[in-house]
């Protein structure tokens, strides 16, 4: 049951991480068919789920440059439109944007903001160097914004955020509305796999995929099935010392595969210059350092016999456990990054759903025959007691 368990966990998990796409990533739609000025054309665009906006660009892989060009209408005539990336996370705050205001006699300027948080602030440099700024007005009211960013070779898939306003105030943008559409307009573009499909699989993007499946194989399947082998064979003694080989290995295989995606996890950030992304990346290394101490810690395991094998166990335990929790947690978290579709996390929450299941099923079964054996060892005991009593004289 086990086995089976695990080969259908490994076959859904592969196919969650290597057939995800960004759930608003296009190169084609209605975005397809736009003309720009000055001969300006692009190798890709995005119809964006919010705001009637379309992004386009193109991304040098050898150079890291984005020439990129934003298309939106402003809330209200004399209004203003943005769009930006956030390196550090989702939403506004930490997003580096281009944002477009119309200045004195029709034409229009482009500046930058590193925004911190909820409010706009101040313009001034951003995180990627901008190079090429402009913005026109065109005769359907639509805004259309351009520029190069230096993102650095490596950039993948990106957290995008954009936004419009009704009006602008001493030439500051003014407030946006607070609408559904305005609240939702961020959305996950992958720069690689858009750009290249008509050229065939990209190598960064094939990493990112091998780094999830990797990943998601050893956090998320390997180390829990040792836990479950180890906590539950245990139980009945014709598993023993089955159950402990069996944990072993599945842990020393799980850390072994575990280490090459945390390795080639620690290459794509290395080279994706600006684009960091922080929580998983503490998660990833403390998942690491805490397998590692763990796979030492094995070799310094006291014998069952000793006075510290008891603490030894509780350390073993609370470490193991720990990396479970946060290895499942890391691996949501690298979908959100991927921009995998929602059915495919449905999917893997009702894997975990399954391992839950079966360890609560497990923990009940262990239980009654633990419970078993000792009444019958307490009736072996009464009975053995009983017949050695001495005899009233």
């Amino acid at each position: 049951m086990a086995v089976a368990g695990f080969a259908a966990v490994l076959a859904l998990l592969a196919a969650v991480l290597c057939h995800s796409r960004p759930a608003h990533a296009a190169s084609g739609g209605r975005c397809a068919g736009e003309a720009f000025s000055a001969n300006r054309a692009y190798a890709a665009c995005s119809d964006l789920p919010h705001l009637g906006a379309s992004v386009h660009w193109t991304y040098d892989r050898s150079s890291g440059d984005l020439a990129v060009a934003f298309v939106a209408a402003p809330a209200a005539p004399g209004g203003w439109v943005a769009w930006g990336i956030n390196p550090a996370g989702e939403g506004m705050p930490g997003t580096q944007a281009l944002v477009a205001v119309p200045s004195s006699a029709g034409a229009w300027a482009v500046r930058t903001y590193n925004i911190s948080g909820y409010a706009l602030g101040e313009p001034g440099d951003i995180a990627f160097p901008a190079t090429g700024l402009a913005a026109e007005l065109g005769d359907d009211g639509r805004v259309r914004v351009f520029g190069r960013l230096m993102l650095g070779p490596g950039a993948g898939v990106l957290n995008q955020v954009w936004q419009v306003g009704a009006a602008v105030s001493g030439g500051n943008p003014a407030p946006h509305a607070m609408g559904g559409d305005n609240l939702a307009a961020k959305a996950k573009l992958d720069l690689l796999r858009a750009t290249t499909a008509s050229a065939g699989a990209d190598s960064a993007t094939k990493k990112r995929n091998i780094h999830g499946v990797l990943n998601a194989v050893s956090w998320g399947i390997l180390l829990p099935m040792g836990a479950i082998f180890a906590r539950y064979l245990k139980t009945f003694k014709s598993a023993d010392p089955t159950w402990f080989y069996l944990h072993v290995t599945c842990q020393l295989i799980g850390y072994i595969v575990g280490v090459s995606g945390w390795a080639t996890g620690i290459n794509l950030g290395n080279e994706s210059k600006g684009i960091t992304y922080t929580t998983h990346r503490n998660i990833g290394i403390t998942l690491f350092a805490l397998a590692t101490l763990q796979i030492f810690a094995l070799f310094l395991r006291p014998k069952k016999e000793h006075k510290y094998r008891l603490y030894w166990n509780m350390y073993h335990h609370t470490v193991g456990y720990t990396v479970i929790v946060l290895g499942i947690v890391n691996i949501f978290k690298g979908m959100g990054i991927l921009g995998v579709e929602q059915r495919w996390k449905t999917a893997y929450v009702a894997v975990v759903c399954v391992l839950v299941v079966a360890a609560v099923t497990l923990e009940v079964v262990t239980w009654s025959v633990v419970v078993k054996r000792r009444k019958e060892e307490n009736k072996t005991f009464n009975s053995a007691t009983n017949g050695h009593m001495p005899h009233s004289v």
